[in-house]
């Protein structure tokens, strides 16, 4: 359950193992084996992913079903953030953006999203819009 919790956070921000392990200066392969159950994080780092990711421990160790209010959250001002940056009339090239195009543009703005989520959220209240 650990495991297969700590890797749907970690797509959810589609990130990599690299990147969630660069964040939490550990390695790749370690990361790895918290999400094969080959290993389990101690107490801290446990409290670490649980910070990263707006859930609480409960919710990593399968205690319990709801994440948090803030991921609700969280999840809305990303799809106003692709809605606001993609969605409203975003070209690229001629003009034309492919269904290939839009998925690696959707990427590219989920993971600008997560790595400036605080910075966002900041922006989002003095504003009331993400723009950059």
């Amino acid at each position: 359950m650990l495991g297969n919790n700590i890797k749907e956070l970690r797509k959810a921000k589609r990130m990599t193992q690299k990147e969630l392990a660069d964040t939490l200066h550990v390695s790749q392969q370690t990361v790895g084996s918290w999400e094969t159950e080959r290993a389990i994080p101690g107490a801290d780092t446990l409290a670490q992913l649980a910070d990263y990711f707006g859930v609480t421990t409960d919710y990593l160790l399968g205690r319990s079903e709801k994440k948090s209010s803030s991921e609700e959250q969280e999840t809305k001002d990303l799809k106003k953030f692709l809605e606001d940056n993609l969605d409203n009339g975003m070209t690229f090239g001629n003009g034309k953006v492919t269904q290939e195009d839009r998925e690696k543009l959707e990427i590219a703005l989920t993971q600008i999203f997560y790595r400036y989520h605080d910075e966002f959220k900041k922006r989002k209240e003095e504003k009331g819009r993400f723009k950059f």
